[in-house]
């Protein structure tokens, strides 16, 4: 009988891959949060973990399977895939990872236990399999190694070159950096979170921890966990006078908005899914941030008459910058996702533009790193407004990329942002 955390595991490993709720979704259901603590951080362990590296686990079982893997059943080759990251990745003995991944095929395919069980245990032999030398063959490594499906790892060979491809992957690779910004209401929270041996970042109030627990001090919301990227986005859509954040769940742009702003600003946090909605309100509630007020609105329909000093459009995208910490996109999103999300991006840019007052800025943001999302979608919108024009604060210029905006995993680490700052004159 396999472990519940394997069992649900393998169970939220072949939802995940046939679509529908992210990950992230996924691991905040409430049979996730019913496990105890110990078993639901090995859950996430071992499921990020080998959607992160799949494509190095697949490099090491398809030479030692004797089949092609897409020829194995889903659920066959999900507890291959569970069974070899805790060969090759974590500190769980042998005999462990090898039983418990016969028994989770035992249950459903008992047919293919016994390959399962020979698979494994060969793997647990030999080890993994090399990977291609990166310089010799960055495609290969790309795809194994780096775990890049093979449309992403050409995409990025071509744009970037090999040498910044392979820093960007390995970028994506790595644990995420905790970082976070404290709640300015909490007048003792600066010396509550002195056990992160907080370190500065280059965006302001962003704090990068090194040590401690800081999931503990923000559930009691002395400070929000939130990627620079994330933060460089609120900030610069924050400010004095009235503003918007058109697409504002979860919430995190919208509090440091609220936060730049201070208590006579006022923002306008709009959300269109009902559901999101909610989760935006509760956080704001939580939060303290009493200069927030939460509207059901949809952003390419805006019902708003008065101008804004401030419109941040956070656009819905692709997410492929966000796939270190959130190693499923790697597998989900697809070339043709990128002009779908042009389409709509473009869309709600210009149903957003009239909104921002004459002097006021229009914030465009993505958590993504292709052109067709950002430097394309925003090319054709400027070239229909040139009362808009880009710009970029003083204290912004570590992430300048041309008119625009970049945090980049290989140099910055943790999320990859876009973000263009446009001036109406």
């Amino acid at each position: 009988m396999p472990t519940p955390s394997r069992q649900l595991a393998l169970e939220i490993l072949l939802r995940t891959e046939r679509g529908g709720a992210t990950l992230a979704e996924r691991l905040a259901a409430h049979e996730v949060e019913a496990l105890s603590p110990r078993d639901r951080a090995f859950l996430h362990e071992i499921l990020l973990g080998t959607l992160r590296h799949r494509g190095a686990l697949d490099h090491s079982l398809s030479h030692l399977s004797g089949r092609p893997l897409d020829e194995l059943d889903p659920p066959v080759l999900a507890a291959l895939r569970l069974g070899a990251y805790q060969l090759l990745r974590m500190r769980v003995p042998a005999r462990a990872a090898v039983s418990e991944s016969v028994d989770l095929v035992r249950r459903g395919t008992p047919q293919a236990s016994g390959f399962v069980n020979a698979v494994l245990r060969r793997l647990a032999r030999e080890g993994a399999r090399p990977a291609p030398d990166p310089s010799a063959d960055p495609l290969g490594w790309l795809t194994t190694e780096g775990s890049l499906p093979l449309w992403l790892a050409e995409r990025w060979v071509a744009r970037l070159g090999p040498d910044v491809a392979v820093a960007r992957a390995r970028g994506f690779l790595a644990t995420p950096p905790t970082v976070y910004r404290l709640n300015p209401r909490v007048s003792d929270a600066e010396a509550r979170a002195a056990s992160l041996e907080p370190r500065p970042l280059a965006v302001p109030g962003a704090w990068l921890a090194t040590a401690g627990r800081a999931a503990d001090l923000g559930a009691e919301a002395v400070l929000y966990l939130q990627d620079q990227g994330s933060q460089l986005a609120g900030r610069l859509a924050g400010g004095p006078g009235l503003r918007l954040d058109a697409c504002a769940a979860p919430g995190g742009k919208a509090m440091l908005m609220a936060d730049v702003a201070g208590p006579q600003g006022r923002v306008v946090a709009a959300e269109a899914s009902p559901r999101r909605l909610r989760v935006l309100a509760g956080l704001v509630r939580k939060w303290g941030a009493s200069n927030v007020a939460c509207v059901g609105a949809d952003a390419r329909r805006p019902p708003f008459r008065t101008p804004f000093a401030g419109v941040l459009l956070d656009a819905p995208c692709s997410g492929l910058g966000t796939i270190g910490r959130h190693p499923d996109l790697r597998w989900r999103a697809g070339p043709d996702d990128l002009p779908r999300h042009a389409r709509r991006q473009t869309e709600l840019l210009h149903a957003l533009a009239p909104l921002v007052a004459p002097g006021g800025v229009l914030v465009y943001a993505t958590c993504s790193v292709e052109p067709e999302e950002n430097e394309h979608v925003l090319g054709s919108f400027l070239d229909a407004h040139p009362d808009l024009r880009p710009e970029t604060p003083e204290w912004a210029t570590t992430f300048a990329a041309g008119p625009f905006l970049r945090t980049r995993p290989e140099a910055h680490g943790g999320d990859a942002f876009f973000v263009a700052v446009l001036r109406r004159a």
